[in-house]
């Protein structure tokens, strides 16, 4: 089992910045893919960035490119999502997610195999 905690949800406002952090625990971390997903209200879960597992790999939906960026440090079984310039379409609730020693591009919820309780962005104008 792969335990995922989300942390770093809020409200801000437009134009602002937020760090995500999803920490893991419970199974090795290094090996897998990390991908956030998001999920605004009365919506389907959407890709939002990857990275695999060296850290070496990102992929981004084209909506966040230049004001989202994904990083991870293996020695605290930690992903980040640094999300900056922040817009209203942005407000979701936030998930992180793990692909289990994998090593690619994989942005349907489908593909991953553990997932994080979420956490709420709110955007205001």
């Amino acid at each position: 089992q792969l335990q995922l905690v989300e942390s770093g949800g809020g409200l801000v406002q437009v134009g602002g910045s937020l760090r995500l952090s999803c920490a893991a625990s419970g199974r090795i971390f290094s090996s897998n893919t990390i991908g956030w997903f998001r999920q605004a209200s009365g919506k389907e879960r959407e890709f939002v960035a990857n990275i695999n597992w060296s850290g070496a790999r990102l992929y981004y939906t084209n909506s966040v490119k230049g004001r989202f960026t994904i990083s991870r440090d293996n020695a605290k079984n930690t992903v980040y999502l640094q999300m900056n310039s922040l817009k209203p379409e942005d407000t979701a609730v936030y998930y992180c997610a793990a692909r289990l020693y994998s090593d690619s591009y994989y942005s349907t919820a489908e593909e991953y195999d553990y997932w994080g309780q979420g956490t709420q962005v709110t955007v205001s104008s």
